[in-house]
This record gives structure tokens, C-alpha cells and sequence, in this order.
């Protein structure tokens, strides 16, 4: 199934749809607590809290977005709430840890620096496939003519790509490398996340039909 089908069948399915807009919400909260736990104490930038409070914003909107889908609520980010529930909230936590154990490998950081520059590759690895798969459900919800849409969070994704690819610029001197190897272990993450939403019982039921 491609994820632009497997996306159509779920938008089709208001209980799919909730719970979908949900488990984006819990990860766009779940970026916005690990960017803010990455900040230093005293010498936090603008870009980093402008950072911080945009996913925090995005985790709102989608929240808010599911009233939209009919007569079907998501109250807390609990696994019956969510899609995928064991691998979308161990997604970051497990790009951050790899991501992590590669900059003390290739690069010997520790500490305060460790932790900046873990944030700068994880976050722009998911401001990568952000800029990939919104687009994609937009395309999706115009389809099929959903009262959802996620245009302004593609629009302000699409800032935050840019801005960190020119902080991972000043930060590190070989970033190509880096960046792709950062971008590489989320590819890994991502597709055992779509096995892991492929497997969801309605979605394979829908498959299989």
C-alpha cells in the first residue's frame, strides 16, 4: 500500500482520521518538549523558542482539528486514542538516542554540545520528512473534500527547514555528512512506522478488501 493509499483510507474512516490527527499531534508535542528539554539554561536563541512554540502550536492545531472529523473525540494521547501507538511515541525518543550515539561515535561530543547538536540533526531530519508527508495528506484532504487542511503547518515547515539547514551549516564543518546520515536513520524509523500503521487492524482490514 503507498502512503499516499494508505492516507486516502484513512481519511475515508472518521475513527482512522481522529486517531491519525491525534498521533500527529502527539508527535508534534513530543518535538516541541525535546527541543525545549535540548535548551541551555542561559543562553537559548530566538530561533530555538520560535522553534519550541511552533510544534507546540502544531500539536494545538491538529488537536483542534479533529472536531472537524465527525462526532469523534481524542481526548488524551493514550495508545486507544492513537494509531501505531507503541512506535509513534517511541519514534523521536528512538531518532534522538541513534542520532546520539552517532555524534559521540563520529565526533566525541558529550554534554551541553552533545545535546545542541543532536537537536539540530533530528530536528532537521523531521523537518525533512514533515516537508514530505504534509503535503502529501493536504493533497489527500482536498481529494476528498475534508474540512481538515494543514496548510499553514506546511507553510511554517517548510521556514523551519530552512532555518536549520542554515544553523546545521554554521554548527557543523562537514554537514552534508551529518545531515544525511541523520536523515538515513529517520528513513530506517519512518518505514517501520508505516509497517506499524499498516498493521493497524482497519487499515489491514481495508487492504485486504
Amino acid at each position: 500500500m503507498e502512503f499516499t493509499d494508505l492516507l486516502t483510507h484513512i481519511v475515508a474512516d472518521d475513527s482512522l482520521h481522529a486517531r491519525w490527527l491525534n498521533t500527529l499531534s502527539m508527535m508534534e508535542n513530543t518535538g516541541a518538549r525535546k527541543i525545549s528539554a535540548a535548551e541551555p539554561k542561559t543562553t537559548v536563541d530566538l530561533l530555538m523558542l520560535k522553534h519550541a512554540a511552533e510544534e507546540a502550536r502544531h500539536a494545538y492545531y491538529l488537536k483542534k482539528q479533529i472536531q472537524k472529523v465527525a462526532e469523534t473525540d481524542c481526548p488524551t494521547y493514550e495508545p486507544a486514542y492513537l494509531l501505531a501507538p507503541n512506535d509513534s511515541h517511541a519514534y523521536l525518543n528512538r531518532l534522538d538516542v541513534q542520532v546520539c550515539r552517532y555524534l559521540k561515535d563520529t565526533l566525541g561530543l558529550a554534554g551541553a554540545e552533545l545535546k545542541y547538536a543532536a537537536y539540530l540533526l533530528v530536528t532537521y531530519a523531521i523537518e525533512v520528512r514533515a516537508d514530505e508527508l504534509y503535503p502529501v495528506y493536504q493533497d489527500v484532504l482536498t481529494e476528498a473534500g475534508s474540512k481538515v487542511n494543514v496548510r499553514s503547518i506546511i507553510v511554517e515547515e517548510e521556514g523551519h527547514l530552512a532555518e536549520m539547514l542554515r544553523q546545521i551549516e554554521t554548527f557543523f564543518g562537514d554537514w552534508q555528512a551529518h545531515a544525511g546520515r541523520a536523515v538515513s536513520i529517520e528513513t530506517g524509523l519512518y518505514t517501520a512506522w508505516l509497517k506499524s500503521l499498516m498493521a493497524t487492524e482497519k487499515i489491514n482490514a481495508g487492504k485486504e478488501n
